[in-house]
């Protein structure tokens, strides 16, 4: 037991160690090894409490950060690990069920299928849906290796992680059954590691040649000049009427700064105007002014009420957008984007009317209306779009973007909420991803960092940074250039269809494994009957 729960460990901190803010990304390849050798030898039911265990520590490596979200307890933090660790578990539970029936190697063969199904689901399960800490993200630097991604996606490259900790699993239950003479399912042969050696080796190895081979082709087209603007404004601030004047002197003076460098574009974050510039005209007016004069279009996030509020206030029903006002004299209206995915329990209550969120203490928060619209902004130099906070971390939403003809895509958000912590990297990583699948530049402002500019490769060219090279929570401006790609991936086109072969090729073998274990009772009893 206290062996069991020490691997569980194991596996679990190595597996953060991986992400962003520790960054030892190579773990990954290694930290599942550990755990998929102690399901080896588990019955399902331990097998589920034994991944439910390292789940359970990588989760509260990974979102020990949610604790400065204002209005988050220690209650809500245990209710989060526990839920997500349920995916960990329930692998433990499938992989030890897939290996008790058809062996060892059937299950480390299914276990990279398993796992990305997994994944997705706790990607995009409704108002649950966290496509955080999936095993690709702690890969966002190795560009290399998350190339493959425009073909199989972000699933693709987790597909490939999971599948280096098997093979590495495979080999030491071979010498494991070699000196102890193993009996059982737990067993390998030579004859059952070969192909599994072969098969691996072939997907590996293509993934890293493709990733070598077109991370080093260089990017052809027109350049298109951007600057960004981090005002870095205090969260306790921001939506303080006192400091309404100057946040926004502070946001002008930054914009006459950068004007010095000509952009066809100039960048603020998320809800960075005090009030909203659709009620506001005044604001509004000042805002069209400076894009005037400056011949460039300007880009902004204007929100009426703050997320996360602790005190249930008026309620008002606004929306989260995002303005392109333009530099032409005659255009008297900015084009708009509503934010369409909205974020649980900050910018609405799911299922408010049928579920008793205040039994966990969970209070009342604005009201949000959802956009309906995947708005392409018309901009001289090619079309782009806008996602607004955690919209990036969505692959599918980004897709469709690029799949209706976004040449780029523009990221709004505001991290200031979440402190000095590893949040805004791990937020930059899931960025990363974003670029790759669809070969296009991600541009990203923030409030208080990580702004930059994200190449099609995956590779951050540039941030926002002080003297001393410090990205977060410091103020200042970036001019860097995109190229408005025309590209569609195959990914662009197919989306997850790794998950769905997947999704596939579990649900085939878990048939055929719970058809076993109703038919083994009858078998047994049969064999009885005949001894009489």
């Amino acid at each position: 037991m206290i062996f069991s729960i020490f691997v569980s460990t194991i596996s679990g901190v190595l597996l953060f160690l991986a992400f962003p803010g520790h960054d030892f990304s190579l773990l990954a390849w290694v930290a599942l090894v550990p755990l998929l050798l102690q399901l080896s030898f588990c019955q399902p039911l331990q097998g589920f409490f034994s991944s439910f265990l390292c789940g359970l520590f990588f989760f509260l490596g990974i979102f020990k950060w949610t604790l400065t979200v204002p209005g988050y307890t220690y209650l809500h933090h245990l209710l989060l690990i526990t839920y997500l660790s349920l995916y960990f578990a329930v692998f433990g539970l499938l992989f030890a069920m897939i290996s008790r029936r058809f062996g060892v190697v059937t299950a480390l063969f299914s276990a990279p299928f398993t796992w990305i199904v997994l994944e997705y689901a706790r990607s995009n399960l409704s108002f649950l849906a966290l496509p955080w800490g999936l095993l690709a993200h702690s890969q966002y630097d190795f560009i290399q290796a998350i190339q493959i991604a425009s073909i199989a996606g972000t699933y693709g490259v987790s597909f490939l992680i999971v599948l280096c900790n098997t093979l590495i699993a495979a080999v030491s239950l071979y010498f494991l059954t070699k000196c102890k003479h193993t009996k059982g399912h737990s067993s390998i042969s030579k004859d059952k590691l070969t192909p599994l050696i072969f098969f691996t080796t072939i997907i590996i190895g293509f993934s890293f040649i493709y990733g070598y081979y077109i991370s080093d082709k260089e990017l052809d087209g027109r350049k298109i000049k951007i600057s960004l603007v981090q005002p870095n404004i205090e969260q306790d601030k921001k939506w303080d009427t006192k400091y309404a004047k100057t946040i926004e002197n502070t946001l002008m003076d930054f914009t006459s700064k950068v004007v010095r460098d000509h952009p066809s574009l100039i960048v603020w974050p998320e809800t960075v105007t005090p009030n909203a510039i659709s009620q506001d005209k005044l604001m509004y007016r000042k805002i069209k002014r400076k894009a005037i004069s400056s011949g460039a279009y300007i880009l902004l996030g204007s929100a009426q009420v703050q997320k996360f509020v602790r005190e249930k206030k008026q309620e008002r029903i606004v929306m989260n957008s995002a303005y392109l006002i333009s530099p032409d004299a005659r255009e008297t209206e900015p084009q708009r984007y509503d934010k369409i995915r909205l974020f649980p329990f900050g910018e609405y209550l799911p299922a408010k009317d049928i579920i008793p969120w205040s039994l966990i203490n969970v209070k009342e928060t604005n009201t949000f209306f959802p956009g309906k619209e995947f708005t392409l902004f018309d901009f001289p130099e090619g079309k782009f779009a806008v996602t607004i906070c955690w919209e990036n971390l969505f692959a599918d939403h980004v897709r469709q973007y690029v799949r209706q003809g976004a040449r780029f895509i523009v990221n709004l958000t505001n991290e200031a909420w979440f402190g000095d912590t590893d949040a805004p990297s791990q937020f930059l990583s899931m960025n990363v991803f974003r670029a790759v699948e669809n070969r296009i530049f991600v541009v990203r402002c923030g409030n208080t960092g990580i702004s930059c500019f994200i190449d099609p490769y995956g590779q951050v060219v540039d941030s926002v940074k002080n003297a001393q090279g410090h990205e977060v929570f410091v103020a200042g401006t970036l001019t860097g250039a995109v190229v408005a790609m025309k590209s569609e991936t195959f990914y662009t086109r197919y989306g997850d269809w790794i998950v769905w072969l997947s999704g596939a090729l579990t649900v085939f073998l878990l048939l055929i494994a719970i058809k076993k274990d109703l038919m083994t009772p009858a078998v047994r009893s049969k064999k009885q009957l005949e001894q009489l």
